[in-house]
């Protein structure tokens, strides 16, 4: 058998190699016996190139690692170990779809019982920021903005130690729930935000949220509750004669109609004495429930 020139080349390359490996490996060896996987490491590349690597289907990787992350965290909830890499896997879910509503509903969890170690304020801190921007992403989502307000109003101070930064914390809390009320949330949790906001001696704020929570609901123990409170706080009673004026015009007009869509619909206008621009002002033809509450006080 001939060997030829190309032959003993490669024969020459590969004696070169493994005599390179010979003299590396033991030093690369000996650097990489030292080196350990702790509980901060996460393959994940940084958020922005994340995106990129996705091509698009931006969605579907959120869920996966959202998916990832929960596996995670079982996993060191068992084994009682760390879990360093909880921003990092928040962030690029985030990054992914900054809307994604299940993390926004248990992002206070992940921090608060987090593995291996005890909550701190900084963990506190970190959960009410992560909820503060599902608050600004689903503005409308009376869910986020409940859970949000529920968080730093009853939860969060536990691990807060400043006097002053708690009864804020508490307040904005309240103020949060008020709002998440507003927009459809629950009439029964403005019971709750009411009495924070009565200890945090802000009577205003606290009136302001108790009629706008009466006018919401239809459930007459809320609106007995509501109306005690309201007495208390010695406030006017104008909000229930306006929703009374209101629930009379829905109900003896419009009974085929949810009082949602009652509401919608608008105060009766009798077409025959409305019509034509000389109805505009009369009290018979209101523009709207404010002007047919004004007219008929």
């Amino acid at each position: 058998m001939r060997f030829g020139v190309g032959d003993l080349l490669g024969l020459l390359s590969a004696a070169l190699c493994a005599a390179a490996i010979g003299v590396v490996q033991p030093s690369a060896a000996a650097k990489l016996e030292n080196i350990r996987l702790d509980d901060g490491a996460a393959a994940l590349p940084p958020p922005k190139q994340l995106r990129a690597m996705t091509f698009g289907y931006h969605a579907a990787a959120a869920d996966l690692l959202w998916a990832k992350l929960i596996a995670e965290y079982g996993i060191r909830s068992e084994q009682k170990r760390t879990f360093e890499a909880l921003p990092r896997y928040l962030d690029a879910v985030l990054e992914l779809e900054p809307d994604h509503r299940t993390l926004y509903q248990f992002v206070d969890t992940l921090f608060f019982f987090k593995p291996g170690a005890k909550a701190t304020a900084e963990d506190a801190r970190a959960s009410r920021a992560y909820l503060e921007r599902g608050t600004r992403e689903r503005s409308y989502d009376h869910e986020v903005w409940l859970h949000y307000g529920q968080f730093i109003a009853f939860l969060a101070p536990s691990l807060l130690t400043d006097e002053a930064e708690i009864e804020r914390w508490r307040k904005e809390g309240a103020l949060a729930i008020a709002h998440a009320v507003e927009l459809g949330a629950d009439a029964d949790r403005s019971l709750a935000a009411s009495t924070i906001l009565r200890k945090s001696g802000d009577a205003t704020a606290n009136i302001q949220h108790l009629q706008r929570a009466y006018a919401l609901t239809d459930n007459p123990d809320t609106r007995h509750q509501i109306r005690l409170k309201l007495q208390t706080l010695q406030a006017r009673s104008d909000i229930e004669t306006a929703v009374e004026i209101v629930e009379r015009d829905w109900r003896s007009r419009y009974p085929f109609l949810s009082r949602g869509a009652g509401l919608i619909v608008g105060p009766h206008r009798d077409p025959a004495l409305c019509a034509g621009p000389h109805a505009h002002g009369r009290k018979e033809c209101p523009e709207d429930w404010t002007a047919a509450i004004r007219d008929a006080l």
